[in-house]
C-alpha cells in the first residue's frame, strides 16, 4: 500500500509524484478506489492546564500503524515533540533544485505556490468537530495498543510461517497468522465457540477501543446511546463460516449447514454483533471497499458526527482470512509474496525486488466523538479529524491510472475537506 508524503514546497511534491508515478503502474496491489484522511491533535479552547503530550505520540501513532492509510496526513502541532520539523538540513525526505515544475495533467491546489494565499475555513462548531477518544485492536502481537507500537518501534515482525492449516502445498506459506488469541471478559463462552473470528476480533477491538476512550463498564450507560453508533466493515467478512458451510453442503447436504451460516457470513454482522452486545442505537452498517475498507469506515463516520446523526461512532475493519480458501484466492490472483525462506521481510512494496503483498488479519477501531461531547465527559482526547475524501480510479481493477488523477483529486478533495492548504503539511 502506498506510503504517501505530502511535501510543504509544492514544487518538491509535483517532483516527488513523478518519481513515484514511475512505479504506480507496476505495482500489483489493489487501487481501485482511494479515500483520504486528515487528522490533526486538537486545539482545543482549553480553560485550564492543556493535556500531556505523551499520549499522543504514541497511541495517534499506532493507531495509524495498526489502520494503515492510503492518503494519511497528519496535520504538525506543537504538543508534538517526536515528529521533526521541516529543514534542508539532514531531512529525511529528499531536496530538489528549485526549478520550474513540468506540467501535469493535473494540479493540486490553486494555492499549492502561494504562500501569502491563507488557509482554507476550517470547522469551528464544537459539535461538528470529530475528535479521536480511544483506540482498540487484534494483532499479531497481541491486543495492546501500546505494546503494539513498542514493537514496530523496535523493528519487531509478527511474519511467520502458516501452523493453523496444511499450507505446505501453497507456493505461500506465510502471513500474519494471529495465535493464542483471548476473548475472555469481552465475549461470552457460548458465543465465543460459534462465532467466526472476523466476529470475535471485532467485538474485542471495539469493546478495548470503548475502554481506552474512558467507556469501558458502567461509564457507557452514561451517554446516550440512541447516538452512539457503530461503523466496521470487512472485506471478506466471515469467511471460515462460508467455507465451512459450503463444504457441509457438499459432503452432507443442505440440512448439516449451521443457522448461522448466512448472519454469520454477511460483512454488516460485526457491526451488529457489537451494538447488540452494547446497546448502541446510532447508525450501523458496514462497508467494503478491500484494501480500502476501514478508511472508508472512518470518513462515514465522522461525516455522521458532522451532520450531527451521532455523537459517538465506533469506527474501523476486520478480517480474518488466513484460511485455505483465502490464501489459495489471494495466490490465485498471483498478488502474494512467495518468500517463503525470509517471512519477516517478505513485504517490501517499494523494492525493486517485490513479489507481491503479504497477508494479515486481526481489527482496528477508533472510537469517534463530537468535540463537543469529548469534552463534556471529560474524555481522553488522542487526535482530531480534519477532513477526508473518497474517489475511485475508474480505470481497472488492480491497476492504477499511469497520469495518478485518481490520486492527486483525492489528495487535493482531503485538503479543501480539511481546510488545510497544501503548504501547511510537512511530510510525515
Amino acid at each position: 500500500m502506498l506510503k504517501t508524503y505530502f511535501l510543504k514546497n509544492f514544487n518538491y511534491l509535483e517532483k516527488w509524484f513523478q518519481n513515484q508515478l514511475k512505479f504506480l503502474s507496476i505495482i500489483n496491489t489493489e487501487w481501485q478506489l482511494y479515500n483520504g484522511t486528515v487528522l490533526q491533535q486538537p486545539q482545543l479552547p482549553f480553560t485550564s492546564t492543556p493535556p500531556q503530550p505523551a499520549l499522543f505520540p504514541s497511541k495517534l501513532r499506532s493507531s495509524t500503524t495498526m489502520q494503515a492509510t492510503q492518503f494519511a496526513v497528519f496535520h504538525p502541532s506543537p504538543l508534538d515533540p517526536l515528529r521533526r520539523p521541516p529543514s534542508t538540513a539532514g531531512s529525511l525526505f529528499p531536496t530538489y533544485n528549485a526549478k520550474q515544475p513540468k506540467k501535469h495533467p493535473f494540479t493540486i491546489s490553486s494555492s499549492a505556490s502561494a504562500s501569502t494565499v491563507s488557509a482554507p475555513k476550517r470547522e469551528t462548531d464544537p459539535k461538528k468537530r470529530v475528535v479521536i477518544t480511544g483506540m482498540g485492536l487484534v494483532s499479531v502481537f497481541g491486543n495492546d495498543v501500546n505494546a503494539y507500537y513498542e514493537k514496530l518501534l523496535a523493528g519487531e515482525s509478527g511474519i511467520t510461517l502458516i501452523d493453523r492449516f496444511d499450507a505446505s502445498k501453497f507456493p505461500t506459506r506465510f502471513g500474519g497468522q494471529i495465535r493464542d488469541f483471548k476473548s475472555e471478559g469481552y465475549i461470552d463462552g457460548k458465543n465465543d465457540r460459534r462465532l467466526d473470528d472476523c466476529l470475535r476480533y471485532c467485538i474485542v477491538a471495539g469493546k478495548k477501543a470503548l475502554e481506552n476512550a474512558d467507556l469501558g463498564v458502567g461509564r457507557l450507560d452514561k451517554i446516550d446511546k440512541v447516538r452512539a453508533g457503530v461503523l466496521v466493515g470487512t472485506g471478506m467478512g466471515g469467511l471460515t463460516v462460508f467455507s465451512d458451510g459450503v463444504q457441509a453442503l457438499i459432503e452432507k447436504g443442505h440440512r448439516k449447514i449451521t443457522p448461522f451460516f448466512i448472519p454469520y457470513a454477511i460483512t454488516n454482522m460485526a457491526s451488529a454483533l457489537l451494538a447488540i452486545d452494547l446497546g448502541l442505537m446510532g447508525p450501523n452498517y458496514s462497508i467494503s471497499t478491500a484494501c480500502a475498507t476501514s478508511n472508508y469506515c472512518f470518513y462515514a463516520a465522522a461525516n455522521h458526527i458532522r451532520r450531527g446523526e451521532a455523537d459517538i461512532m465506533v469506527a474501523g475493519g476486520t478480517e480474518a482470512a488466513i484460511i485455505p480458501i483465502g490464501l489459495g484466492g489471494f495466490v490465485a490472483c498471483r498478488a502474494l509474496s512467495q518468500r517463503n525462506d525470509d517471512p519477516k521481510t517478505a513485504s517490501r512494496p517499494w523494492d525493486k525486488d517485490r513479489d507481491g503483498f503479504v497477508m494479515g488479519e486481526g481489527a482496528g477501531i477508533l472510537v469517534m466523538e463530537s468535540l463537543d461531547h469529548a469534552m463534556k465527559r471529560d474524555a481522553p482526547i488522542i487526535a482530531e479529524y480534519l477532513g477526508g475524501a473518497v474517489n475511485c480510479d475508474a480505470y481497472h481493477m488492480t491497476d492504477p491510472r499511469a497520469d495518478g488523477l485518481g490520486v492527486s483529486s483525492c489528495i487535493q478533495s482531503a485538503l479543501e475537506d480539511a481546510g488545510v492548504s497544501p503548504e501547511e503539511v510537512i511530510p510525515f
